[in-house]
């Protein structure tokens, strides 16, 4: 990765952090991934979901790890916390963005590097996530995380066609 590019867990939200959350967002789902949204993702969809996440996050649900390059933010990754009380060693990733114009360059590695931490930090031993992206699935498995399967016709892909999606775990211990 560039040494350019730093990335750091989240603490706090401004209107300048939501906005360029957002256009990371917007951009992958313009770039076809399936992430919860479908085409045309407006703006101010976008930046709603990203005010919700921060409330999330502030209430102690979720971590919100980001890369921030020269220019601003260029990707994110979720760590969800807010599991039932059955699974308080457990944390999900989700939403691990990042924009087309930074890929290639270790985002993602780094990004998912610090969420593992992040998530030691937490007191969590078992992380899960799902993929619908054969390239996002080769960097998880090189982290060394173990592919459990995947499910046909899981979600779509922001333009309606159907996607399959691969689910993983890591443990910490």
């Amino acid at each position: 990765m560039g040494s350019t590019v730093r990335v750091q867990r989240l603490r706090s939200f401004d209107e300048r952090a939501v906005q360029e959350l957002a256009a990371v967002l917007t951009d992958c789902v313009e770039g076809g991934a399936s992430v919860s949204f479908m085409l045309p993702l407006p703006a101010h969809k976008a930046e709603g979901y990203w005010r919700e996440v921060a409330a999330s996050a502030m209430r102690g649900e979720r971590l919100v790890v980001a890369a921030h390059d020269g220019a601003g933010i260029v990707g994110s990754v979720q760590v969800l916390l807010d599991l039932p009380e059955n699974q308080p060693h457990r944390a999900e990733f989700a939403k691990m963005l990042v924009h087309r114009r930074a890929r290639r360059r270790g985002v993602g590695s780094a990004l998912l590097t610090a969420a593992e931490e992040c998530a030691r930090e937490a007191g969590r031993t078992l992380l899960v996530l799902d993929t619908a992206s054969a390239e996002a699935a080769r960097l998880y498995a090189r982290h060394g995380w173990q592919r459990v399967g995947v499910v046909p016709d899981y979600a779509l892909y922001p333009d309606g066609r159907p996607c399959a999606t691969t689910f993983f775990f890591k443990s910490l211990r």
